[in-house]
């Protein structure tokens, strides 16, 4: 698509309407992610050149190992989002639990929490291959100008304000939605402004591309082996082309564009899933009904799951809705598997 010359600042000027209540705040909260994903794409970009490559030496709250750049983007949002107080908390899937945010009179009047995975897909980084930043807003649900509480954050993912994500790839995208259709913004670096480059995206409804973890095989429930068995069996417009890239922010713009299926199941080595539902399903899930596409855990809306913890795991069925539909159709042979 051409790029069109309306900047993302511009574009959230000119929607202000579908936010009358909050003042400017949510377009200062969306500037400020707009920044700090400058600031890491800037740093992602030069990777090779500078000593920011390769393990940090810690392990996160979910057992991982942290890559120097997980570490450095964390710490790029977290004080960005901070310094201009415009959000009451924000949880990161680097952090062990959710940060309060204290206005200059100890008390934070502000509405948005925001969850973030800073840099989905580091391990790639070392090798050159896209990564990318996701994003998740919602209004607090405890009284304003109190702490923030872990009922903000554990909230179902059809309460979100806003989601999305930057892919630091080829060029740098920032894609989100509010609700109201998905947008891609395009960095221009060589004056640093994102422009509006592909305007309500749109999943085709089919699509011929299958992204999963092959490697896995042996260890997944049957629903998801004969789902396989389907994408590459040879008849009618089959077989499907299997492309994954192990970076969900890469994998789902490309199906996005496409059309296809990301798969990330539960295993016998990973029995509730690998994905994160407050950092990576529920703003993907939301960007993917907002583009015509759906979102499931193989039996259930994504959207409609009631988080019990920070960093709660769950099966992750994602991208254009007949693929999808097709998918649980086949899950649906096997509802002892079912987690939720």
């Amino acid at each position: 698509m051409e790029t069109n010359n309306l900047t993302l600042g511009e574009f959230i000027i000119e929607n202000q309407k579908h936010y009358k209540s909050t003042s400017g705040e949510f377009s200062r909260l969306l500037s400020s992610i707009k920044l700090a994903a400058k600031i890491v794409n800037y740093n992602v970009n030069k990777a090779g050149l500078v000593d920011i490559m390769g393990n940090a030496g810690e392990v996160n709250i979910q057992g991982e190992n942290q890559q120097k750049l997980d570490v450095y983007a964390n710490d790029v949002f977290m004080k960005t989002l901070i310094n201009r107080e415009i959000v009451c908390g924000i949880a990161s899937e680097e952090e062990d639990t959710f940060v309060t945010i204290k206005g200059k009179n100890e008390t934070n009047e502000n509405k948005y929490v925001v969850l973030i995975d800073p840099l989905d897909g580091s391990s790639n980084i070392d090798v050159n291959v896209s990564v990318g930043t996701i994003f998740s807003i919602y209004k607090r649900i405890t009284p304003i100008g109190t702490p923030v509480e872990m009922s903000d954050f554990l909230q179902p993912g059809n309460l979100q304000v806003a989601a999305g994500y930057v892919v630091y790839g080829t060029s740098t995208m920032l894609v989100y939605t509010s609700g109201h259709g998905v947008n891609g913004f395009t960095l221009n670096p060589a004056i640093g402004s994102f422009y509006l480059s592909h305007p309500n995206f749109q999943f085709p409804e089919d699509g011929k591309i299958y992204s999963i973890n092959e490697g896995n095989y042996v260890h997944f429930p049957q629903g998801v082996k004969d789902y396989l068995k389907y994408c590459q069996e040879e008849k009618d417009d089959r077989p499907y082309t299997s492309r994954y890239i192990g970076s969900l922010v890469s994998d789902f713009h490309r199906n996005m564009i496409k059309g296809g299926i990301y798969l990330y199941p539960t295993s016998s080595i990973g029995p509730k899933g690998k994905l994160r539902l407050l950092y990576e399903c529920n703003p993907m899930a939301f960007l993917a009904e907002q583009a015509n596409g759906k979102a499931t855990d193989g039996y259930k809306r994504i959207l409609d799951i009631k988080p019990t913890e920070l960093h709660q795991r769950v099966p992750f069925f994602c991208g254009s809705k007949n693929m999808v539909d097709k998918a649980e159709e086949f899950m649906a042979k096997y509802p002892e598997n079912a987690i939720y």
